[in-house]
């Protein structure tokens, strides 16, 4: 299609306009070709007449559809233009807030002047790994693309960060690195970024200044290389600075400021460090003034010094340099303040003791006469003679000038080379990414020295970037295979000649600087004179003979020559130097070593320090602008070496306001840039590239069914014939077709008039069967009106037939009612009357029965008083007689006892046993005494109760007779009562007659009154009482709504409190698993590399594992296994706390034992002389022996409670278990029960003294019996607990020996305790002399550390730490070599033990075989009988010999194919017969093996999933069969909360004798780590399919259709027989599930992972969308709500809708909902934030602000209504992050699931190789 056929009516064109650069503009009717003029109608409503050029004939560049605007590379727009490119960056910065955008190969980054949340981590891990074309524009794109090509090219690649002032560069240099630090994975990557991170606020300090543009311009350019190792790690960095504004330190213009560095310097002048400088305000210095500009807004100065100096910390400039480097700045800025006084002449002087002199050489450590003197005189140097010239005063200023320039040039190239050297790697670099952070293309009011080179430098990166985009192109079109021509590009090689060849300003300039009356004004007219008229690029000013012109490729430029002659030459005087380097200050030495060398590491040469004296030296010296064209030159070699990539950052406007766009100055940089540049050369040739899949797809609605071919690609050749005429505007190649621009724009447009068509037909086919729909409603309303209206006059006639029935029921009930009422009220006064006379006559009755009852009371209470009376008086006299007899009876026996009492034989008689008696007499007295006092305290509470009751009787007694005397009062009265009550009872009747009559007529009015009154009453208490409900239900529900919402916060806070700490335990746990097993593999690594070959005659498998976890440690540590010779005696911590306290019990039970001895000692003595007390003695021995009977019961006691304390450490559950043997807890145990056991041999040793002294008293006992006659025992030797003169006769006792074998036992504990005492002696000389040896070779060690220390720290840093390895090494292979020897000792032991078991089991079975023959023998003559064999009933269990768990777990774990027992076997087998050998061991009480063989296991299980963890089936099979054994443990544990759930068999089998419930811990953890194993294993194969199937597949091709693309093609234009769909993802979250359940998973676990990977789906889906525009519309919602879709029927179909699953997509549906709703008003606003519930505010606006059209019949969302959304929501509290963490992993839950499957009945098959094993 011709151009000018374009321009049709509502065409749209854009217009020049002088303040927006360019205006839209709509053709009101066709172009004529004729007339030359186009009608158009602004945007304004303002119509014009554009009058076309006759001669050039250029019509105005037409806008693209708006469907094509904000597209991600500008390349895809159909119309390449200056306002299309301006107007889709304006777009998509202001509207859609996106600061980047592609333009080819280009990246174009807007500078938004604000902090956007684009750069955190997830982003990073979300643009790691894909293509670069498959992702929104952004800088970690350009970065991942430069490592991608890194790894697979093996190249070099750089990045080109350029820009003007104030773009933005420093910081895309400044990510691109950081997103080089995160994904290279590299150990150390942390710190080489934080390193060259920490170098940004060092280099912005002494090399970035306040400018008329920006706050913080660089004015340096920096080149940093990245390096990386073979694994594509980064080891290292180097930076290379370029061409800094030294001039900048000794003037700034009008509005800036010097370098940064000064004014923190002056910031913190009142520091106390900083107080010797002598410093003030920046406003007291030259240097610092000049701007009159000393404050930044917004930039506090004194808190950028502190960042600086920590950055300095950081990179290893310790605080003494750092002083030194402030100390140098001080003293450049007191140089600036010396005054220099003119004198007559060329003469000038300085005077000695000016202050700021004075200070700066103090400062710098030099003499101030001299450094005064130099400064205003120079040494000129002739043939013969050197003489001293004084200098003019503007001549001596500019010397110091140059002076302090030179300074600070050489103190910037100091600390870069300083920086190099931290960031130096010792490994050798394998590749390189550089960072080219430099300035871009500078035109000011007044352009130097300093802006030429700048231009210079962008000339040669402009003609590098156009050489490499042509190249580009060229191979894109060879590589399709269509024909081309050369494309004519804008090529500055003309500009480059100008200024760097022979005879070329630099040239010129530079042979102006070697002679020796040179100037500016004679270099200015020798270029005049050579190449105005020479070269089109050089200009001359028309009102200046001091400037020149250089056209530049992005504009023109006119350069001052002021000055260019100084700053190039840079000279300095020699003599100054000369001072500086006597100087005493040695840091300031540092930097004039070396003074003709380079000395900068960035590659730029130093500046000479020569002076003007001597033709040699002027010849030799390298000027400035050499320097920098050799430095240029050595980029550009280097950038060539790389493989480049583009970003040119624009500055979007001059004031700093946030996402605000000024056309004139993008454009301006648009152009300095090289971007128009390269869509010139795009649309020179074929901008629009389409594969034939996309193309088909995307116009398959310009075809009829019989158009579509088998072969796409030509299927689309037919149709492009038919549609484009002239074959020029395409090209079709191998794999795509190539458009010229504006045949998208055409193709489009025919594409929307197809749609409209099909559109009006659909609306035509809608509309008719709407009518249709709408008649036949009407037509059924009809009828349904009428009948009704038939039905409503049916049942009023049935409504008065009703009515009139029910008038003659109510008359009838209503007689009925009357007669009724009449009879009731008859019958009631009747019996009202009846009752009146009853009562009356009952009454009088009761009162007759009263009076004669109350007579008998009286009558019966006082002759009771009479007879009681008598009865006292009786009593007390038969009680004074009885008392007179006894006294005279009492007074006879006196008489005759004290007549007994004078004779001596009653007192002989009463002496007889008298003491017992008395004793006896005493008690009793005691007794008698305690009764008396008893009696004595009743008797007075007797008296008292009798006091009190005869008052009570007495008052009675007058109450009685008070009431005596009133009822006489009474019966008196009572005739004249009785007449006057039978009066009143006749006034009451007739009263009480007219009262009734009264009362029944009020009765009546009263109930009609109150039949209304309650009616009413009725009525307003029911409203009430119903609104006082609704206001209490309402009041309530509240309350209840509270407390609930309450509770739920409550529960759903403690849910994720308790959620948090499950996960952070199982990341922990996870994270600490992966560093054991990195432990393993480097000791391993270790292991292998100080012995490469094994011992093959090792008795452990190679596969098992060395290590077992300790039972009761639930964090992975890990001892040896026990072996058999070891006898560990652990006791644990409430067995010794037990012993201990009877042992104290015991003491106590000795002390009183001893001190009721000293009491009968004490008591036989003072009976030693009396025979009288032998009985007294008897009951002492009785009393001893009952003493020793308790003694010797408590011993046995205390034995039972010892054995039962040692039987329970298996059986206890406790939480504390046994130590491991050799730890310091064991040993302070052992150690507490050695003295236990101690002091119990004390408390036995005593026990037998009192035994055998018990015995001494025994013998005692029968000395003058008969048993004591015959016997004749040596005690002599005995020690005698009694008077030594005691009888001999004693000897005579013992005839059955018993005091001589105790004497016996008593020597023998004696020798056994020296024994003892002596083995304690000589363990504790061995333990001692141990330690002392141990000591002696700590202490020796230790010196050889100290002296290896010392040495080491004299070493250079590289040196250091390889001597720091070296000893580690030795180290290690020194405790290698060791528990390699114990190693060696425990296999021989162990092999002993074997041939020791197999020479046992020998014996054994010979025996056995003895016992058989000889029972056949003596049953050979019985008779042979048939004995049916009786089915084998198994116990549930699985013996196994000692030693064979390395076989039973090389069977069973390591070599087990987990395929093939799933599929065959029981699901959960290796678990059940885990289980079953485990019951063994608890069988036979073995927690050796038991703990050997979990220890195996476990060991084995981590090294399979170490070994296979990336394999789901090995995965899936062993979490199942882990859970399956943590579930058998509890299960058979005996915990009555999990017996519930066995049968009674289940029960039989419970565990008797262990209790492993850390086991069941340590697993449980072993289990989460496969849990997160499997989840990262299923996370790696679900990523690359979650975004194709979920996202980039589209069901319906053609309708749901992409939209042109640019250059850089999509990964998902693949065939679509490659492609992959939603079916291939539910096929392999199918395949996962099958083998989950073929593995016998428990279900919870299964839906724990299922909702795991819908998590992983939903957010790598809903994070791919948030960074993809282009998947951001109406159709891609549909796309993907029919993807979830599936996704839940493939959940439904296999029952797990209630897993959690559907909820972790609610994210992505809410998103996929919110890109179909209508977004529009304001109800569309709240309705969506109503929706939108899982999705957080940024990812709202984040998806309408990306939202795009993919047709044209769709719109934008206006920055209005996401303003709105945004104000709805901003009190909404949630988190703030953008993107999903999709590396998140649900805590896991291991909920009991107990098992059916009985033990007795599990069958071994054959193929597991577990012949050893028997069942039971």
């Amino acid at each position: 299609m011709a151009g000018s056929e374009l321009y049709t009516k509502n065409a749209r064109v854009w217009l020049p306009d002088p303040v927006e650069v360019w205006k839209s503009a709509k053709l009101v009717k066709d172009y004529a070709t004729a007339t030359k003029t186009l009608f158009l109608l602004l945007d304004d409503g303002t119509e014009l007449e554009y009058k076309v050029d006759p001669h050039t004939n250029n019509l105005p560049p037409l806008r693209n559809p708006n469907i094509l605007v904000g597209e991600n590379d500008l390349t895809a727009l159909s119309y390449l233009n200056e306002p299309a490119v301006l107007h889709n960056i304006k777009v998509r910065f202001i509207d859609s807030k996106l600061i980047y955008t592609y333009c080819g190969i280009v990246l174009v980054a807007v500078n938004p002047y604000e902090s956007l949340p684009i750069y955190e981590a997830d982003i990073i891990h979300a643009y790691r790994g894909q293509d670069m074309a498959d992702m929104d524009p952004h800088i970690f794109a350009v970065a991942e693309e430069a490592y991608k090509q890194m790894a697979r090219d093996q190249q070099n690649q750089s990045i080109i960060v350029s820009g003007e002032s104030g773009a933005g560069k420093t910081v895309s240099a400044k990510y691109a690195m950081r997103y080089f630090a995160t994904v290279s994975g590299s150990s150390g990557e942390a710190d080489i970024e934080e390193r060259v991170l920490a170098s940004n606020p060092i280099m912005e300090a002494l090399g970035n200044a306040k400018t008329t543009r920006n706050d913080n311009s660089s004015r340096f350019g920096k080149y940093i290389e990245i390096g990386f190792d073979k694994k594509h790690r980064i080891i290292g960095a180097h930076m290379r600075t370029y061409l800094l504004e030294k001039s900048r330190v000794v003037f700034q213009a009008h509005e800036e400021r010097n370098y940064h560095i000064f004014y923190q310097l002056c910031a913190s002048s009142h520091l106390p460090e900083f107080k010797d400088f002598k410093l003030g305000d920046a406003d007291d210095f030259h240097y610092t003034n000049q701007g009159h500009y000393p404050v930044i807004d917004g930039v506090d100065d004194g808190k950028d010094m502190c960042s600086t100096r920590r950055a300095f910390s950081l990179l290893g400039i310790g605080e003494s340099h750092q002083m030194e480097i402030y100390q140098i700045l001080a003293a450049i800025l007191h140089l600036s303040n010396v005054d220099v006084k003119d004198h007559s002449g060329d003469r000038s002087s300085i005077s000695p003791d000016n202050f700021h002199l004075v200070v700066f050489c103090d400062l710098m450590g030099v003499p101030c006469e001299e450094m005064a003197h130099w400064l205003c005189h120079r040494k000129l140097q002739t043939t013969t003679e050197t003489y001293v010239k004084g200098v003019s005063k503007t001549n001596a200023v500019n010397g110091r000038d140059a002076l302090a320039k030179h300074i600070y040039a050489r103190l910037f190239s100091w600390i870069v080379g300083c920086i190099n050297n931290v960031l130096k790697s010792a490994v050798k670099q394998h590749s390189f990414i550089g960072v080219l952070d430099i300035y871009g293309f500078e035109t000011f009011d007044t352009n130097s020295f300093e802006q030429f080179c700048i231009n210079y430098a962008n000339e040669k990166l402009q003609q590098q970037f156009n050489l490499h985009v042509f190249k580009l192109e060229q191979e894109e079109y060879m590589k399709e295979e269509i024909p081309w021509t050369l494309i004519d590009f804008y090529d500055n090689q003309p500009c480059i000649n100008l200024i760097e060849a022979k005879l070329g300003i630099l040239d010129l300039l530079d042979e102006e600087c070697k002679m020796p009356q040179g100037s500016d004004d004679t270099w200015c007219q020798k270029m005049y004179n050579n190449l105005l008229k020479q070269n089109a690029h050089f200009d001359k000013p028309r009102l200046s003979n001091r400037a020149f012109i250089v056209h530049h490729f992005a504009d023109k430029v006119e350069y001052q020559c002021d000055g260019f002659l100084e700053k190039n030459k840079d000279t300095v005087n020699e003599e100054q130097i000369h001072v500086l380097q006597k100087s005493k200050f040695d840091f300031l030495l540092k930097l004039f070593v070396g003074n003709e060398k380079a000395t900068s590491s960035t590659n730029r040469p130093a500046t000479s320090i020569t002076g003007r004296s001597g033709q040699s030296q002027r010849a030799n010296k390298k000027t400035v602008g050499l320097q920098f064209r050799q430095s240029l030159h050595l980029l550009m070699d280097t950038l060539n070496a790389t493989t480049p990539h583009y970003v040119r950052c624009i500055k979007p406007n001059d004031h700093k306001v946030p996402f605000s766009l000024d056309p004139v100055r993008a454009v301006q940089q648009l152009r300095a840039c090289g971007i128009l540049e390269t869509i010139r050369i795009s649309a020179a040739g074929f901008p629009s590239r389409w594969t034939y899949q996309e193309f088909f797809c995307r116009y398959r609605v310009l075809m009829k069914q019989k158009d579509v071919l088998s072969d796409v690609k030509q299927t689309c050749q037919n149709l492009l014939k038919k549609l484009i005429q002239d074959q020029n505007l395409y090209q079709c190649g191998k794999n795509k077709i190539f458009f010229r621009a504006g045949q998208v724009a055409y193709l489009e447009k025919l594409r929307s008039e197809q749609l409209r068509r099909a559109c009006v037909s659909i609306q035509k086919t809608i509309r008719c069967w709407l009518a249709r729909k709408k008649f036949l409603r009407m037509k059924q309303s009809a009828i349904t009106i009428q009948r009704h209206v038939r039905g409503h006059q049916a049942r009023c006639y049935v409504r008065f037939l009703r009515r009139t029935k029910a008038a003659v029921v109510i008359q009838r009930n209503v007689r009925m009612w009357a007669a009724r009422r009449r009879y009731q009220k008859l019958r009631s006064a009747s019996v009202v009357i009846q009752s009146f006379f009853r009562a009356y006559a009952a009454r009088k009755l009761y009162y007759k029965i009263l009076y004669d009852q109350k007579a008998l009371v009286i009558q019966k209470w006082v002759k009771g008083w009479l007879a009681r009376q008598r009865y006292r008086r009786t009593r007390a006299n038969v009680i004074l007689l009885q008392c007179c007899v006894r006294r005279l009876l009492a007074k006879r026996e006196l008489k005759k006892l004290k007549v007994e009492a004078r004779s001596v034989q009653r007192l002989k008689n009463l002496n007889v046993g008298m003491e017992n008696k008395i004793m006896q007499l005493q008690h009793k007295l005691d007794e008698q005494h305690k009764d008396v006092r008893e009696l004595s305290e009743r008797l007075n509470a007797a008296t008292k109760t009798r006091d009190m009751e005869r008052e009570q009787h007495c008052r009675e007694i007058e109450n009685l007779q008070r009431s005596e005397q009133k009822a006489k009062a009474k019966a008196e009265r009572l005739p004249s009562l009785m007449e006057q009550l039978t009066f009143l009872q006749r006034e009451l009747e007739s009263t009480r007659s007219e009262k009734e009559v009264l009362e029944d007529q009020n009765s009546v009015y009263k109930k009609q009154t109150q039949e209304v009154v309650e009616e009413l009453n009725m009525k307003n208490g029911l409203l009430t009482d119903e609104k006082e409900n609704l206001n209490k239900l309402i009041l309530e529900q509240k309350e209840q709504l509270t407390e609930i919402n309450a509770q739920v916060e409550s529960t759903e806070k403690l849910q994720r409190e308790l959620t948090e700490e499950r996960s952070r335990y199982q990341n922990l746990l996870s994270e600490h698993l992966h560093l054991q097993e990195l432990h393993k593999d480097l000791k391993e690594e270790l292991e292998l590399r100080l012995s490469p070959s094994k011992r093959p005659d090792s008795s452990y498998d190679s596969n098992l594992p060395e290590c077992s976890p300790v039972i009761g440690s639930t964090n992975g540590q890990y001892s040896s296994v026990h072996k058999a010779d070891e006898t560990p005696s652990t006791v644990e911590l409430p067995l010794i706390l037990k012993l201990q306290r009877r042992v104290r019990e015991l003491e106590r039970d000795k002390q009183f034992l001893q001190q009721q001895l000293d009491e009968k000692e004490t008591n036989e003595e003072e009976a030693k002389d009396s025979e009288e007390e032998i009985t007294v003695g008897r009951a002492e021995l009785d009393l001893e022996t009952l003493k020793r009977q308790e003694l010797e019961s408590e011993n046995k006691k205390l034995k039972q409670d010892l054995s039962e304390l040692r039987k329970s450490l298996t059986s206890e559950n406790s939480e504390l278990m046994p130590p491991a043997v050799g730890s310091t807890t064991y040993n302070v145990l052992l150690e507490q029960l050695n003295s236990s056991n101690e002091e119990l041999e004390l408390r036995k040793e005593e026990v037998l003294l009192l035994q055998s002294h018990i015995v001494r008293q025994e013998a005692m006992k029968y000395k003058d019996s008969a048993l004591g006659e015959g016997v004749n025992l040596d005690l002599s030797d005995v020690p005698s607990f009694q008077d030594i003169d005691r009888s001999t006769d004693i000897h005579t006792l013992n005839e059955d020996g018993e005091l001589w074998l105790a004497y016996e036992g008593l020597k023998e504990t004696n020798r056994l305790l020296e024994c003892q005492m002596q083995k304690l002696e000589r363990q504790h000389s061995e333990s001692y002399e141990k330690l002392r040896t141990e000591v002696n070779t700590l202490k020796q060690e230790k010196e050889q550390q100290e002296k290896l220390l010392a040495q080491t720290l004299l070493l250079p840093e590289d040196a250091r730490i390889e001597a720091g390895l070296e000893l580690e090494i030795t180290r290690l292979t020194h405790e290698n070599l060791e528990l390699m020897e114990q190693q060696d000792k425990q296999d021989k032991t162990i092999v002993n033990l074997k041939k020791d078991l197999q020479l046992y089991m020998k014996r054994v079975e010979e025996f056995q075989a003895q016992q058989r023959k000889t029972y056949l023998e003596t049953n050979s003559s019985a008779k042979a009988v048939s004995i049916p064999r009786k089915e084998r009933e198994y116990q549930g269990m699985l013996e196994y010999k000692e030693g064979e768990e390395s076989r039973l777990v090389k069977s069973l774990v390591l070599d087990q194919k987990a395929r093939g027992v799933a599929v065959s076997f029981l699901p959960g087998l290796p678990a059940y017969i885990i289980f079953m050998c485990l019951r063994y061991a608890d069988r036979v009480n073995d927690d050796q093996r038991a703990s050997t063989l979990l220890n195996s296991v476990l060991c084995s299980i981590k090294g399979v999933i170490k070994k296979r963890g990336k394999d789901f089936a090995v995965l899936s099979f062993w979490l199942s069969n882990t859970s399956r054994l943590i579930h058998c443990l509890k299960q058979y544990s005996g915990d009555e909360t999990f017996k519930t759930y066995n049968t009674a068999k289940q029960n039989e089998h419970c565990l008797t004798n262990f209790e492993l419930t850390e086991y069941q811990n340590v697993f449980a953890d072993l289990a989460i780590h496969i849990y997160r194993q499997l989840i990262k294993s299923m996370e790696d194969t679900l990523q690359p399919l979650i975004v194709s199937s979920m996202l980039e597949h589209e069901t319906i091709q053609g309708v749901l259709g992409s939209k042109p693309t640019g250059l850089r093609k999509k990964s998902s234009g693949s065939p679509e027989e490659d492609a992959v769909t939603v079916e291939v993802l539910l096929q392999q979250l199918g395949l996962w599930h099958t083998t989950m359940m073929q593995h016998g998973m428990d279900s919870g676990l299964i839906k724990q992972v299922v909702r795991q990977q819908f998590y992983i789906i939903c957010a790598v889906t809903l994070n791919h969308l948030l960074l993809r525009k282009d998947m951001c519309s109406w159709s891609k919602g549909l796309q993907i709500r029919y993807n979830v879709w599936q996704l839940e029927e493939w959940l439904a179909e296999r029952e797990m809708a209630d897993c959690g699953a559907k909820e972790m997509l609610e994210p992505l549906v809410q998103a996929a909902q919110l890109l179909q709703v209508k977004k529009k008003t304001e109800a569309d606003a709240q309705a969506i934030c109503n929706m939108c519930t899982g999705l957080t505010t940024a990812q709202i606006v984040k998806v309408l602000t990306l939202y795009t059209p993919v047709i044209e019949f769709e719109e934008r969302v206006t920055t209005t209504f996401i303003a709105t959304i945004k104000d709805i929501l901003k009190d909404r509290e949630e988190s703030s992050t953008l993107m999903m963490d999709a590396k998140k992993i649900f805590s896991v839950t291991l909920s009991f699931s107990p098992s059916s499957v009985a033990l007795e009945t599990i069958q071994i098959p054959a193929s597991l190789n577990l012949d050893f094993l028997n069942r039971i």
